[in-house]
């Protein structure tokens, strides 16, 4: 069975896409910690996040990467908090966060924004 990553990436439910190729996917988290908190997800299918082959693990810091760039030249941030946690979607993702200090990773704290909340971050960062 899919997950619900896979069904984004497949388009069978919507998401604001903030990057994408080939290999994987990033979009905004929709019940974030801070604007602009990003997953990026493996195309595969894959639960653990270190059960990737180290090639393709290697290759997803690198797209995460060039998101993060792109999320800290389109946000107000000091830096992008990188979190692995992978409890809640059987689907390996890594967050990306826009912090300005470490508790603004604090994932006790998420919110839910609305669709035209998020639409506009992401409508932010893709300009």
């Amino acid at each position: 069975m899919s997950t619900i990553f896979t069904k984004i990436i497949r388009g069978e439910i919507p998401s604001y896409k903030i990057a994408e190729d080939d290999k994987f996917y990033a979009f905004l988290d929709i019940n974030p910690v801070a604007e602009g908190h990003t997953l990026v997800v493996p195309k595969r299918e894959e639960d653990y996040i270190f059960a990737l082959p180290d090639e393709e693990l290697a290759e997803m810091m690198i797209f995460a990467k060039k998101v993060a760039a792109k999320l800290q030249r389109r946000l107000d941030c000091k830096r992008v908090g990188v979190a692995v946690i992978g409890m809640e979607v059987p689907h390996a993702h890594i967050h990306l966060i826009p912090i300005n200090k470490e508790k603004d990773m604090d994932f006790n704290h998420k919110t839910s924004p609305s669709p035209e909340e998020l639409k506009a971050v992401a409508d932010k960062i893709n300009s």
